[in-house]
């Protein structure tokens, strides 16, 4: 498996990315490709093309919501167990203190630096994008969604 940084974290899933929104776009294009050379059914054709974009931009929204609130709920929790793993101190004063964002690009750090790191984090008010630059021993996550 490829080592994990900071310029390749991104994860996708193939048959959502690479087959899901393929098959949308396409149905799509065809919908209204139809629609310019069936005059007498226009509007049937632009009706199935909107009803396309429709269902992409919904799954797309209702599938980033609940993939999103379920990482951001583990992410916390997480957070909150290896913060006191480490420092036998409850995170849930420091916790406050950061944003979810800052929260996610902290716990790339290794174990050795996490619990300076986050806090010189609010001391600094360090954005996710310099934590993530701070970071000298990236704790890769390969079994992100």
């Amino acid at each position: 498996m490829k080592r994990q940084d900071a310029s390749n974290h991104i994860r996708y899933y193939p048959p959502h990315h690479f087959v899901f929104y393929p098959v949308i776009l396409a149905g799509t294009i065809f919908s209204f490709f139809e629609s310019s050379r069936h005059p007498e059914q226009q509007m049937e054709w632009l009706i199935l093309g909107i009803l396309f974009i429709v269902i992409g931009w919904l799954s797309y929204m209702t599938r980033q919501h609940y993939a999103l609130t379920l990482q951001d709920r583990l992410v916390r929790n997480e957070m909150r167990l290896r913060y006191y793993i480490l420092t036998g101190k409850d995170f849930s004063p420091v916790e406050h203190q950061l944003s979810m964002r800052q929260l996610a690009a902290l716990r790339f750090a290794g174990d050795e630096e996490f619990p300076d790191l986050t806090d010189r984090a609010i001391k600094e008010k360090l954005s996710a994008g310099s934590i993530k630059q701070s970071i000298r021993n990236w704790k890769p996550d390969y079994l992100r969604v």
